[in-house]
């Protein structure tokens, strides 16, 4: 099998040589690269200079053996270009100057056009698919409607989301149209990935896991549903990753994706049950194992792939993003193991083609 087929196959649930492997912040801070680059570049810029991000995106491909790629870059970047002020300040994150509480607040925001406002990050997507050549598919990616209209409520990270669940409760016609206005940027910002080069695109919800069932049928489900129509009748392989989301899983299923993404809190087997039938699964090990003993990091990828049991359709990462201090011996190990293992008579260890 082409090795650039084995990560499109599982998105499409077809039979795959072995189980393709990839990680959700596979470039970042815990590369030496990386951080050499970070040495001389301030964090936006890296993100907003087409050629520094495509070189960051590369890094861990060269490194390690994994079957896809995905752009460097930030769900926070676009909302730059629907009038919110972002910083990246030293030492917290990300900072909305002017949050979005109010109807005009909303009233004023636009709707970006992908390649006119976020030209960068698509000819990030061209440099990094010309370089690539059809060896290995590459990843776009967006944040979710929730997670990026809450962003835009709070003004930057929270735990509690009280802003945002008090404008979603009380002025729930305001909450509607601000969610209509991020999903069609978001949608339209996907498909423009798609057409620079991506060959799937995942939406990442990182904050949906705050709300209810309930909550999450009547605020969140019809805005994300409106995503993934569009990307679906554009033919393209999407991914539905979300944190915190177990209660939500069977919600998320429904509101799309050909993959849904679990995180390390549900066991990957019983996640399957929730999505199923029709639907892959991606994940799902704790980050924080890549840290732990060899022997209790390969247990623990094993029991994932045990519980997938070669069934087609999952694609092995974890449940969040790579941490900065995981050694980078530890992804790599993991990486080869996933290759090299496959449920058979008993779980025997078998090569898998490179």
């Amino acid at each position: 099998m082409n090795r650039s087929d084995r990560f499109i196959d599982a998105c499409r649930l077809l039979k795959t040589d072995c189980t393709p492997v990839w990680f959700m912040r596979q470039a970042g801070r815990y590369m030496a690269e990386y951080r050499a680059l970070r040495e001389r570049h301030g964090l936006m810029k890296m993100f907003l200079t087409p050629e520094i991000a495509a070189e960051v995106t590369l890094q861990p491909l060269k490194a390690f053996a994994l079957d896809a790629a995905i752009i460097f870059s930030d769900i926070l970047i676009p909302l730059q270009r629907m009038g919110i002020d972002l910083e990246y300040a030293q030492g917290e994150g990300p900072v909305i100057h002017n949050p979005v509480r109010t109807r005009a607040d909303v009233d004023a925001l636009r709707v970006p056009d992908p390649e006119e406002d976020l030209g960068f990050a698509l000819e990030s997507i061209r440099m990094v698919a010309g370089e690539l050549n059809g060896r290995l598919p590459l990843i776009g990616f967006a944040g979710a409607p929730f997670t990026l209209a809450s962003y835009m409520i709070e003004g930057g990270g929270s735990r509690s989301y009280i802003q945002a669940k008090e404008l979603m409760y009380g002025e729930p016609e305001t909450w509607d149209e601000l969610m209509r206005k991020v999903s069609d940027m978001v949608a339209s910002y996907l498909v423009a990935q798609f057409e620079a080069g991506a060959r799937v695109v995942q939406l990442f919800d990182s904050w949906v896991g705050c709300l209810s069932p309930s909550d999450y049928r009547a605020y969140v489900l019809p805005h994300s549903a409106r995503v993934f129509r569009r990307l679906k009748k554009a033919g393209i392989p999407s991914i539905h990753f979300g944190t915190g989301t177990g209660d939500l899983l069977t919600l998320m299923r429904e509101a799309g994706g050909d993959v849904i993404g679990a995180d390390w809190r549900t066991p990957l087997g019983e996640a399957w049950k929730r999505i199923s039938p029709g639907a892959g699964i991606q994940g799902n090990l704790d980050p924080v194992t890549l840290m732990a003993p060899r022997p209790l990091l390969e247990a623990r990828a094993k029991e994932i792939l045990d519980q997938a049991a070669g069934r087609p359709g999952h694609i092995f990462n974890l449940g969040h993003g790579i941490l900065p201090p995981t050694p980078v011996d530890a992804v790599k190990a993991l990486a080869d193991f996933v290759h090299a293992y496959r449920p058979r008579k008993g779980g025997d260890r078998l090569p898998c083609p490179s």
